[in-house]
């Protein structure tokens, strides 16, 4: 059996790796005044940083849930998700409104995929 973790922090990883799956945690953007336009590219930009970094790709996502401070921002989150998912391969997602840890965030995501 292997681990690897991946950009751990103070309370937990910014990604596993348990054999050939790859578990991302909460990504969130670092630009707090931003739109959920804004927010959800950074986001989606340190998915995908996260799937190189633990032998992955977009093309072997299983799974996504995007969690919205305020579910009225679906549309427009889903704009720039659509731009950034390979539509070929797409995994499993459920989106829900949730208080997130800072009011100012408007998207966090969590994903698993399958890793070489």
């Amino acid at each position: 059996m292997t681990i690897t973790r991946i950009d751990p922090g103070k309370r937990f990883s910014a990604a596993v790796r348990h054999n050939d799956t790859l578990y991302i945690a909460r990504q969130t953007a670092d630009t707090l005044t931003g739109s959920v336009e804004v927010q959800t590219r950074e986001v989606l930009a340190k998915i995908g940083d996260l799937l190189k970094k633990g032998g992955s790709s977009k093309a072997k996502l299983l799974s996504v849930n995007v969690y919205l401070s305020n579910i009225a921002d679906f549309a427009e989150m889903n704009k720039v998700y659509d731009a950034w998912i390979d539509t070929a391969n797409l995994a499993t997602r459920a989106t829900v409104e949730a208080r997130l840890a800072d009011p100012n965030l408007r998207v966090e995501m969590t994903a698993v995929a399958a890793a070489d």
